[in-house]
Formats: C-alpha cells, sequence, structure tokens
C-alpha cells in the first residue's frame, strides 16, 4: 500500500473512501468497501497476460482504491489536546492493507485546510490534488470550514465534476449504532465483547517487551512489561482474558487456539499493592515460559476479568493472580470449543 502525506506524490487518478476511519470498525469497512469492490476479481480466470492487462486496464477506469483521511485528527487540532486512538497509524496501516486499499493519504489538517469551503475542498483536494473518479463516504460525513459541508452537499459538488458520490447509510449491529465512540464507551465499562462486536474484531494492543521490576517472577507469575504507544486508548482498569501473539508465539506448539495466541492474563493500572506510580500494561502467558525481551506482542482483548484493587500482601496479590488465571483459562478454552464448534457448523 502506498502512504503519501503529499498532494504531488498521490497515485493517480483515484476512487476514493473519505473519513477519520479511527478503529477501522465494520462501519467504516462498510464505507471503504465501494472502492475495493470495483477492484476485485474481475480479471480472474484468464491466462496470466489477460489478467494482467485488464488489471491496468482497470486501474486506467476506476483508479487507484484510495482511504483519504486527516493528520492530526481534526478534534486534536482544534481543541489543541492530544486524542488517544483506537488505532494509531502503524495499527490503521495494516488493517487497510489486509482489506486490500491501495493507497493512503494522510492530508495533514492545518490552518489552511480548515478554511476551505465544502467546494474548495472538493475542486482543490478531490478534482486537482487526487483527480477522483468516485467516492464513498458515510451518512453523517462533514467537510470544510466549520463542517458546514454535509455528504449530501459532497454529492451535489461533486456531481458538477462528473464524480460518483455513494454515501454509506449509518451502520447498526443487534441495535447498538457502529462508531468508534460506541466502541470507547465500551472499553471504558469494561465491555469488550461489545466493543469487539462493533470493531469485528478483538481490540488488541501492540507493544515491544521492555524489561520492568520483575515482581511477577518473585510470586511465580512473571509478566511481559509491554510498552504501548502513548498514542493508543487504553480501556479501564484493571484484569483481562487475552490471547497473545508474537515473533515466538505464532503456531508455537504451546498455542492453545492456533492462528490466535497463547492464552494470557493481562493487568492494566498502577500495581497499587506494591506502591506503583506509572499505568503499565502486563501481561502472564499460562503455560508458557520464554524469553519475550525486545519482542514486538499483539495482546487481543477477550473478557474483562475485574477492576484493579490494593491487597494487603504479596500473599493475596499472589492468590487473586492464580484466581484470575484460572477465570482465563476457563473463560478462553470456552471460547476456543465455540470457535471450534462454528467452524465445523458453518
Amino acid at each position: 500500500m502506498w502512504i503519501t502525506s503529499c498532494l504531488d506524490t498521490v497515485e493517480t487518478p483515484t476512487t476514493v473512501a473519505l473519513g477519520n476511519f479511527d478503529g477501522v470498525h465494520l462501519g467504516h469497512r462498510q464505507v471503504i468497501q465501494p472502492i475495493l469492490e470495483s477492484k476485485g476479481g474481475k480479471a480472474m480466470g484468464a491466462n496470466a497476460q489477460a489478467v494482467v492487462a485488464a488489471r491496468l486496464d482497470l486501474e486506467l477506469q476506476l483508479g487507484y482504491a484510495t482511504v483519504l483521511t486527516f493528520q492530526p485528527h481534526p478534534q486534536e487540532f482544534f481543541t489543541g489536546q492530544t486524542r488517544e486512538l483506537l488505532t494509531p497509524l502503524d495499527e490503521k496501516v495494516q488493517h487497510l492493507e489486509r482489506l486490500g486499499v491501495e493507497q493512503l493519504v494522510l492530508l495533514p489538517f492545518n490552518q489552511e485546510l480548515a478554511a476551505l469551503t465544502p467546494e474548495e475542498f472538493v475542486e482543490k483536494i478531490l478534482v486537482r490534488g487526487l483527480k477522483v473518479r468516485a467516492i464513498s463516504v458515510g451518512q453523517d460525513f462533514c467537510f470544510g470550514r466549520k463542517r458546514l459541508g454535509t455528504s449530501t452537499d459532497l454529492k451535489a459538488i461533486a456531481s458538477h465534476y462528473g464524480i460518483t458520490v455513494h454515501i454509506v447509510p449509518l451502520q447498526t449491529l443487534e441495535g447498538d449504532r457502529i462508531s468508534s465512540s460506541a466502541i470507547r464507551h465500551a472499553l471504558q465499562q469494561g465491555d469488550i465483547a461489545r466493543a469487539n462486536r462493533l470493531l469485528g474484531r478483538p481490540y488488541t494492543l501492540v507493544g515491544r517487551v521492555e524489561p520492568g521490576q520483575q515482581l511477577g517472577r518473585t510470586i511465580g507469575f512473571p509478566t511481559a512489561n509491554v510498552q504501548v504507544s502513548a498514542e493508543k486508548f487504553l480501556p479501564c482498569l484493571g484484569v483481562y482474558a487475552v490471547l497473545v501473539t508474537g515473533e515466538t508465539l505464532d503456531g508455537g506448539s504451546n498455542a492453545d487456539l492456533p492462528g490466535r495466541g497463547i492464552p494470557g492474563v493481562m493487568n492494566i493500572g498502577y500495581r497499587p499493592t506494591v506502591a506503583g506510580t506509572q499505568r503499565t500494561v502486563e501481561v502472564h502467558l499460562l503455560d508458557w515460559s520464554g524469553e519475550l525481551y525486545g519482542q514486538t506482542l499483539t495482546v487481543s482483548l477477550e473478557q474483562f476479568l475485574r477492576p484493579e484493587q490494593k491487597f494487603a500482601s504479596l500473599d493475596e496479590l499472589k492468590a487473586q493472580i492464580q484466581r484470575d488465571a484460572d477465570t482465563a483459562r476457563s473463560h478462553l478454552a470456552a471460547l476456543q470449543l465455540a470457535s471450534t464448534s462454528t467452524n465445523a457448523n458453518p
């Protein structure tokens, strides 16, 4: 996937999905899907040369499947406050690549861009800069100076240039509006199941394992101290059942859930029992041992187990961690059984 923040280096022409796409959740994927549908599988079944020729012809006709988003997030620009993200840039790139997006344009959000009228935004950014052939946006998309432009306005303005605009209705799942705000709220409440449903995948924390105080080793529960990006939105403090993948964990003989990772328990918090002062993300892998320092781990949140609490002694903490491990093991085993049953009965 080609990534650029400069209109001079954009691959054109383009078909564009417009939005912030923080989370790349189920609703976002519905907005992105129209720019992918015109690209996939249309030349399959022919010989190799015909496939290449048809692909090139398709590129010329429809343009590169492009996601246009803004950096920094407009709310961060206007408020001056750092905004924690469901998907920091590295994660967003990975999710978009998996979907089949060919180009990501990170449009610098500055005073000049914020001052553009809806008409100027379409002409300068979409028509002249991106040479857009077609656009996909969510129903609630707003753009231009003071967010005065709506998705309906975009469709009307773009029509003057012969550009098709596909407006995707607001998406719901089991009665819940699918939105980044709803996912954040669910994570803050410890409702991991709801957050994961809205995302369409488990919420993950990604980070490099760095040396910590190694107190876990002294009570029989060694933990990996995962350094998560400062931009990453963290769920509520507490203990979670998780699945962990990493450089030496994927597909290993210890993986109880093949393809999904090693079962574990994770604590997000300040470790009040040992007078901790900084928020940490620590993961204990169940029935696994090995060296993890320096590795990048991906921790998938499966269930919130309990809030963080202070214990009177290390012995009490140890006993509670054992109970947490047992609970996590039972839950993840049930998850494995449910997954196996689903795969056997599609």
